[in-house]
């Protein structure tokens, strides 16, 4: 038994004081390998009289458990220590300098966003915001919109699972439910514009599941059609810097305005190219109206004594018609080529009178519409 006790203490020793995976390995074989010492002393079990081979297989079994213990926990500690050892040597020091060379891009869909907010702000309207996932009072219900409009269908629109009262919040389809909740929060006058993510199941060149739009809303009590009007028209003509960009508008229908009109600008598609300005043929970018006197009532507003109107837009839109972006898509897949082509240096501050600012592509858009 000595004999065993004396060789378990002498491998724990060797254990205790490997310094690297290889030398335990080599251990290990030593001790309990096909030819190690414990298994050398297992096979001469057979030649022990019946009671001393009973306490030396005991022994043995303690001394193989103890030694494989003593493997796995000198195995835990060499791997930490190596994984600390790599990790301080790829630690990097996030306080150095950026390495010059590389200049880091603003995306076309934030310039963009900065840009009209820019434009509207010096109207005097002022920025809100609101959820991502919404009440279907805000989306659908307050809005003027059916049970039965197809906007409500799940062809069409993202919903979360059923809540214990059986309805389900809804990823919002437009910005719309912000002007509700603003209208429901503060009496008016109100004068707002809202950017922000809008999600619908729809993805092709055009069309993507999540997207960004901008919508506006004046509630005051003189506001008419005429006013709606000149903002759209001084907003185009701002955007794509313009001065003669003709722009005109179409009658439409909107379940939450009335009366409701798209807004077409003026462009040429002459060589199968798309160019922004006079031309003789129009392209539609963004629909309005005044404010249905039944969201007005929905939103505790007496449509008898206040009026207003709304507008929205699709951001990516503007932005592939104004920097001749053609695919929708690659907005968002993080290519490194794309955004130092389309991208924005971070002094490119976006103004409200100059439209187009350095570094843009100019307003030929090839292939976006």
């Amino acid at each position: 038994m000595e004999e065993i006790d004396r060789l378990r203490d002498d491998i724990l020793r060797e254990i205790g004081e490997v310094a690297s995976p290889e030398a335990l390995e080599a251990i290990r074989v030593a001790a309990l390998g096909r030819r190690g010492r414990l298994t050398e002393l297992m096979r001469g079990l057979g030649t022990l009289a019946p009671e001393a081979r009973r306490e030396a297989g005991a022994a043995l079994n303690t001394a193989k458990d103890d030694i494989a213990a003593a493997l796995a926990e000198a195995t835990g500690r060499l791997g930490r220590a190596a994984r600390a050892e790599r990790l301080a040597g790829e630690r990097a020091d996030v306080t150095l300098p950026v390495l010059t060379g590389e200049t880091g891009r603003i995306h076309p869909i934030s310039q963009t966003i900065d840009e009209i907010v820019a434009i509207f702000g010096e109207m005097g309207f002022l920025v809100a915001e609101g959820p991502h996932i919404e009440e279907d009072f805000y989306n659908f219900t307050a809005l003027n919109i059916p049970p039965e409009h197809p906007a409500r269908q799940e062809h069409d629109t993202f919903y979360l699972p059923p809540r214990t009262d059986g309805s389900r919040l809804v990823m919002r389809t437009h910005i719309s439910p912000v002007q509700i909740r603003k209208m429901l929060a503060q009496k008016p006058p109100l004068r707002i514009s809202v950017p922000g993510r809008t999600f619908r199941a729809d993805h092709d060149a055009t069309h993507s599941p999540m997207f960004h739009q901008v919508e506006g809303l004046v509630i005051d009590r003189t506001t008419h059609m005429g006013h709606l009007k000149g903002c759209l028209i001084e907003f185009c003509r701002a955007f794509f810097d313009l001065e003669d960009l003709p722009v005109r508008f179409r009658p439409s229908y909107f379940p939450f305005t009335e009366p409701s009109a798209e807004v077409d600008i003026g462009c040429s598609r002459q060589g199968g190219e798309l160019k922004i300005g006079p031309g003789g043929d129009w392209l539609e970018i963004l629909g309005s109206g005044m404010v249905h006197p039944q969201v007005l009532r929905n939103c505790g507003i007496d449509p008898g004594e206040y009026q207003g109107f709304a507008f929205g837009m699709g951001i990516e839109r503007v932005a592939m018609l104004k920097y001749g972006i053609p695919d929708l898509r690659t907005f968002y897949e993080s290519d490194l080529r794309w955004l130092r082509h389309y991208g924005f240096l971070p002094l490119d501050i976006p103004s409200p009178v100059s439209g187009p600012l350095q570094g843009t592509q100019g307003t030929t858009a090839g292939g976006a519409a």
